[in-house]
């Protein structure tokens, strides 16, 4: 069986009966998470350009999908485009290895449910079937793809949305495996503007869901498309990933290795490869006490995709806080200097104190260290030794569960205004599912629309 059909099979097979609860647990914080991400989001410049965009393309339509930034209307496509850049406003939406599937799906079937098409019941399974179709492929092939320059998130995140979207609407198990063969031709995604510090991946995932509606819609239409899309001699594998694609092994994963359990959450709006540096600096800050300003010198030990990962080893000049939330040197700096990373903080591209010490410090490659661990040794004025913190950190750390969530999400709010109501909804919606209201979620983002 190619493996098209093996996740089509799985994708359409999925419901509320067979998911295992913790698995439907994960996917009630993801929701809570990716929602009040996307509330707090609310003060970055993101929403506005991509919904411009949305509605020079797809118009204003009365009664159409909400873009929930503002409450004005557009297509479901619109709305996919306008509302993942919300979502990945602060950076700190969900993540499944190193791809962002939250960011694409939550906005793409929010706007599919509001209009109609699709039941709330499916939602649910059809969220899992996003989650683990992209991730089998993200746990596969990232970090080749990666090296070579492609972002996973959009590179497999198309992909996760067709088939997020066949199984909302219940296609059969071969036009949910056309959808997935039409999605292997229409991703893609570099990690350029990382390293250049400009937005272009702030709108990558709404493309990402856009382009899965389609590679869906023209399925259920009645596309014809390759069996082969994935393994084949020209297929996604061997395009994407120049490698033999092992059927069997990434397909018998599914249902066994749940990636939507190993999805993990940011407590800070900087990249996930720099969350345990800001913690670690945190730490280094508190133990300096009064002492922060006497360090000479910083010398940060990553994993080597982390150093190498574009835009990561870079000191400036920066111009957008997507080039600043990328920097490690710029988020060690702004931490071990100024405390907690706000947005706010972030944004701050001329603080002569942050801009000074960045050139004091170092990123080291070893590979001794896993994906998302960090050791940080700091040289200080009047001493002989190093002080040295070290955090021996995996996934387990940041998987929160649903409290933990609440209580991340609720104090983005108060830092970005948003009434504290607006997330009552939100734990009212997540709660409820799979037999939530989704009148919950649009009564939430009217309370940031009114702040607009």
């Amino acid at each position: 069986m190619n493996l098209a059909t093996q996740f089509a099979t799985f994708s359409a097979g999925l419901t509320i009966g067979n998911l295992p609860e913790p698995v439907i647990e994960k996917a009630r914080a993801c929701v809570l998470n990716g929602y009040g991400i996307a509330l707090g989001s609310h003060p970055t410049p993101f929403f506005g350009v991509a919904e411009e965009a949305a509605l020079a393309m797809d118009g204003e339509r009365p009664g159409g999908a909400t873009l929930l930034g503002s409450g004005r209307r557009s297509t479901v496509a619109g709305a996919a485009l306008a509302n993942a850049a919300l979502f990945h406003g602060r950076a700190q939406e969900d993540t499944c290895g190193v791809a962002h599937f939250g960011a694409i799906l939550l906005p793409l079937l929010t706007a599919l449910l509001e209009q109609g098409e699709g039941s709330m019941e499916d939602f649910v399974p059809a969220l899992v079937a996003g989650y683990e179709i992209g991730g089998a492929l993200e746990t596969a092939f990232s970090a080749r793809t990666t090296a070579a320059g492609l972002r996973a998130s959009p590179l497999y995140g198309t992909i996760a949305a067709a088939a997020a979207v066949a199984r909302l609407w219940r296609l059969p198990v071969d036009r949910c495996a056309a959808a997935l063969s039409n999605a292997a031709s229409f991703t893609g995604g570099i990690l350029q503007s990382f390293g250049d510090g400009t937005d272009e991946w702030r709108y990558q995932v709404g493309m990402a869901g856009r382009n899965g509606l389609a590679a869906a819609t023209l399925a259920a239409k009645g596309s014809v498309s390759a069996q082969g899309a994935f393994e084949g001699k020209s297929g996604f594998v061997r395009g994407f990933v120049r490698a033999e694609c092992d059927v069997d092994a990434i397909g018998g994963r599914l249902g066994q290795d749940w990636s939507l359990l190993k999805v993990t959450f940011k407590p800070y709006p900087v990249c996930a490869l720099n969350q345990t540096p800001v913690r670690a600096c945190l730490q280094l800050r508190e133990r300096l006490g009064a002492r922060a300003a006497a360090v000479r010198a910083l010398r940060v030990h990553l994993n080597p995709t982390v150093v190498g990962y574009a835009g990561m080893d870079k000191e400036g000049p920066f111009q957008s806080i997507s080039g600043t939330l990328m920097s490690t040197q710029f988020c060690v700096a702004t931490t071990l200097l100024r405390g907690t990373p706000t947005i706010a903080r972030m944004a701050q591209f001329d603080d002569a104190a942050v801009a000074g010490l960045i050139p004091r410090i170092r990123l080291h490659a070893d590979e001794s260290l896993g994906l998302l661990a960090c050791r940080i040794e700091a040289d200080l004025e009047n001493a002989d030794e190093p002080m040295i913190v070290r955090m021996d950190t995996d996934h387990t750390e940041y998987s929160y569960d649903r409290a933990r969530v609440s209580a991340l999400v609720r104090g983005i709010g108060e830092e970005t205004g948003v009434a504290q109501q607006a997330y009552d909804h939100l734990e009212r919606f997540a709660a409820a599912l799979p037999h939530a209201d989704l009148g919950d979620v649009l009564a939430a983002f009217k309370e940031i629309q009114t702040a607009r």
